[in-house]
């Protein structure tokens, strides 16, 4: 009896006691405790980021409740919520397929299929450029020099390409004097599309750059010295090394450029539309204020701003899942 007492006593010893189901104080304080002291740690940066928290709130979150206009007869004397509810009816204008909404999205999707095509390598190519130069003086003031047009606005790139190629422009005026014939540029609507591709290019590309002369110089330098050693000569080591470093960035902003594949700049197309005309320079951005604000569609034009949110979202977790098919992580990862 006393063996069997000492054995059952042995086993009761021996098994685990079962875990406690409920999460005990201590770990819930400990959690609590490690929060309060990141609090404490990064208190400063938290104030320092508070101002553009609010900022994005207001400027950028906030706005989007306005797009109940989409659903109403809005009229600015009565006000968003005395306005009538029409439902679904300024959509109709999308659905239906007004002239001057299919002609703004024509142009708007053709400039931006222009622009990806010929805007978005050029950044690549210059960094490529500028990482092969051997002299770091040359660099920087091509860099200095290619970067400068970003910090114009686009009234004053607009204004500098009519001095240059307008009509009373630097290269007419040098034609005339040489007894040559003139060429219309600015103002011509065959030639509108890749003028304002050429603005964009020779804007944002030196701005553009910035972020493929980052990526290139993380790129490992002993892989280019073993290329070298085993006898890859300059294009292989920018075909087998370079280019698939920078190919996940690429894939990135690519997918974020498609995102805004329906926009194509207000504010550098607005300043031309008088010189070449709506029917050629009309896209949705222009449409939406020419309907909107000058018309007084508000809720039309409010329709056709929401659709192209939705349709820049759209394509944007698309070519994500895309992205992920092929390996590359995109904007976010699985």
């Amino acid at each position: 009896m006393a063996g069997n007492s000492q054995g059952l006593l042995a086993r009761n010893r021996a098994r685990p006691t079962p875990p406690s189901r409920r999460p005990s104080s201590s770990a819930e304080t400990g959690r609590f405790g490690l929060l309060g002291a990141r609090l404490r740690r990064d208190w400063l940066v938290l104030v320092i980021g508070l101002p553009g928290l609010a900022a994005l709130l207001i400027f950028q979150y906030l706005p989007l409740l306005g797009n109940v206009i989409a659903f109403k007869d809005y009229q600015p004397y009565l006000g968003i919520q005395a306005s009538p509810w029409v439902g679904f009816s300024n959509f109709q204008v999308i659905f239906n397929g007004d002239p001057t909404f299919i002609a703004a999205l024509v142009n708007t999707l053709v400039i931006s299929l222009i622009q990806v095509i010929f805007v978005f390598p050029v950044p690549i190519a210059l960094a490529l450029l500028l990482n092969s130069v051997m002299f770091d003086w040359v660099k920087r003031f091509v860099q200095s020099v290619v970067y400068l047009p970003h910090f114009l606005s686009w009234v004053i790139v607009v204004a500098l390409f009519q001095e240059m190629l307008g009509n009373a422009g630097m290269l007419n005026t040098f034609l005339r004097e040489h007894d040559w014939a003139t060429l219309q540029i600015i103002g011509a609507p065959d030639l509108f599309k890749g003028l304002i591709t050429s603005q964009v290019i020779w804007k944002e590309t030196g701005w553009n750059t910035i972020i493929f002369l980052a990526a290139i110089s993380r790129v490992d330098t002993s892989l280019y010295e073993a290329a070298a050693v085993d006898g890859a000569n300059g294009w292989r080591r920018l075909w087998h090394i370079t280019l698939p470093s920078l190919r996940s960035l690429i894939v990135l902003l690519l997918i974020l450029r498609l995102g805004h594949v329906l926009n194509v700049g207000f504010e550098q197309i607005i300043l031309q539309q008088n010189a070449v005309g709506r029917d050629a320079s009309e896209v949705l951005d222009t449409y939406v204020y020419n309907n909107g604000i000058l018309g007084g569609n508000w809720g039309v034009s409010t329709a056709v701003g929401l659709v192209k949110g939705l349709v820049g979202v759209a394509l944007i977790v698309g070519a994500n899942k895309v992205a992920h098919i092929f390996g590359e992580r995109g904007v976010y990862s699985r």
